[in-house]
This record gives structure tokens, C-alpha cells and sequence, in this order.
């Protein structure tokens, strides 16, 4: 479970910069060159290249060499664990907030027929 959570928040760590977060959203459509995906930005090639190698360490992405163009592509799997996480979180959260909402309705009930009884 440790592991899991590593991998997890190295994904998540890589999808909080919006720079990686346009890149990840780039390659949704297919796979593209890092001149490709470098040419929206206004920054150094040396600099998008971190983006890409924190993309590559979380999972994210993968890249591959061929000749001098390097291209990039998504590994959905590590998407889905992250949206498998996110799901997981979510319930359990909805879980605690109906078992509040059923403790506070049953509460109230009781000062509402405690309170009928007193004015007897």
C-alpha cells in the first residue's frame, strides 16, 4: 500500500504543474515529438525537457529515440490508478458524511420527541 501511495503522489505531484498538465492533455490525442509538444511553450527546450522526465518518472508518459527526434506518448494505466484513487477517496468520504447525516437526522428526531414530551 506504501508503494501505491508513492506512485500515486508522484503522479499527482507531476499533474499539479499546469505546463505537465497541458502536456498529458496534448498527448490524449496520440502520440507527438517533444519539438511538438515544446512548441506551445515559451521556454527552452532544456527546460520542457524536466517537465518531460518528471512526466516519464510518475508513469505518465513514454518516450522512445528514434534517430535525433524523441516522441512522447501516454500510458493511460497510470491515469486510471489515479482516477481508481480519486473514486476510492470519494466513497469513503460519501460513506462518513451519510453515517453524519443519519447521526444528526436521529438526533434531531430525539430532541423533537424529547421536546414533544416536556411540553406535556
Amino acid at each position: 500500500m506504501a508503494n501505491s501511495s508513492a506512485s500515486i503522489s508522484e503522479v499527482f505531484h507531476a499533474l499539479a504543474d499546469p505546463t505537465r498538465c497541458a502536456i498529458v492533455c496534448a498527448l490524449v490525442g496520440g502520440a507527438q515529438t517533444v519539438s511538438a509538444l515544446a512548441a506551445p511553450f515559451d521556454m527552452a527546450l532544456p527546460s520542457f525537457m524536466k517537465h518531460i522526465t518528471v512526466l516519464e518518472r510518475s508513469g505518465l508518459i513514454q518516450s522512445s529515440k528514434l534517430g535525433r527526434s524523441r516522441t512522447c506518448e501516454l500510458v493511460p494505466r497510470k491515469l486510471q490508478q489515479a482516477e481508481q484513487w480519486i473514486a476510492e477517496q470519494r466513497a469513503m468520504w460519501e460513506a462518513r458524511t451519510d453515517r453524519m447525516a443519519a447521526f444528526v437526522e436521529q438526533l434531531h428526531l430525539k430532541e423533537q420527541t424529547h421536546g414533544i414530551k416536556r411540553q406535556r
